[in-house]
């Protein structure tokens, strides 16, 4: 099955480094196993301008700092090189998502959520438009977007990172997209606690040896010293998380 995830961007050549390189990389060229084969296809907000010089946006009115993305610019791309172009019968074939500051955060439960339902072939194709300068005309979002998602309260120059940090993130709970399927278990914030520490080759390095519990091959122990590792690791660099 085929999972098309369409990306509205000015700037689609940011995200060649990310398809190219590592496990999310793979997964998204389609080189993993599973039963869901994704097809990412960029639409360059650009070439749907009219403007003399491919400008996409304008200022705003009421005035304020900076420049506003246009709406009928963004509808074009919208409708005609995804929606036509897709082949899609209408946009409610079409999940349209975009980042911003007023978007469900982004934290490991919807990571996970988003991976196992909006990345699965039951769902429907996924639209991500990825924004810049001050912002998209309000009209625009308020007819044609469905969901929003925000990473975190800071500010990007352009949501590109944002829906990166997104599918890298979401990707990693499909089966067969890490070498193992338990690693996404046990990493940091899948039970409110960060990870515990992990240990290597060399057994001694620079006057420091591995904890001698993971030495000696006792699971419960070693199960046990994890445990409170993680209470222990929290309290001391996320103490926030500890409630």
């Amino acid at each position: 099955m085929i999972k098309r995830i369409w990306i509205m961007t000015l700037f689609p050549e940011m995200f060649k480094p990310f398809l190219e390189c590592g496990v999310a990389g793979a997964a998204f060229r389609g080189a993993r196993e599973g039963d869901i084969k994704f097809e990412i296809k960029f639409v360059n907000i650009r070439d749907y301008s009219t403007t003399k010089y491919k400008s996409v946006d304008d200022s705003p009115y009421g005035g304020g700092p900076g420049m506003v993305m246009r709406a009928d610019i963004l509808k074009d791309a919208l409708i005609k090189g995804v929606l036509e172009a897709g082949g899609y019968q209408s946009l409610s074939d079409l999940e349209v998502i975009y980042t911003s500051p007023r978007g469900k955060v982004w934290n490991a439960q919807v990571a996970r959520e988003f991976g196992q339902t909006q990345l699965s072939t039951t769902s429907k194709d996924l639209v991500f438009i990825a924004g810049r300068y001050e912002g998209i005309d309000e009209r625009f979002l308020s007819l044609y977007v469905n969901s929003y998602y925000s990473i975190g309260d800071y500010v990007l120059t352009g949501g590109e990172i944002a829906i990166m940090s997104m599918l890298d993130s979401a990707v990693r709970f499909l089966p067969g997209v890490l070498g193992n399927n338990l690693s996404s278990v046990a990493d940091s914030f899948e039970d409110g606690l960060i990870e515990y520490p992990q240990y290597t080759k060399p057994r001694e390095f620079d006057g420091l040896d591995v904890p001698s519990v993971l030495l000696e091959g006792h699971h419960k122990k070693i199960i046990e010293w994890q445990d409170e590792q993680k209470v222990q690791m929290t309290k001391k660099f996320r103490p926030d998380l500890i409630k």
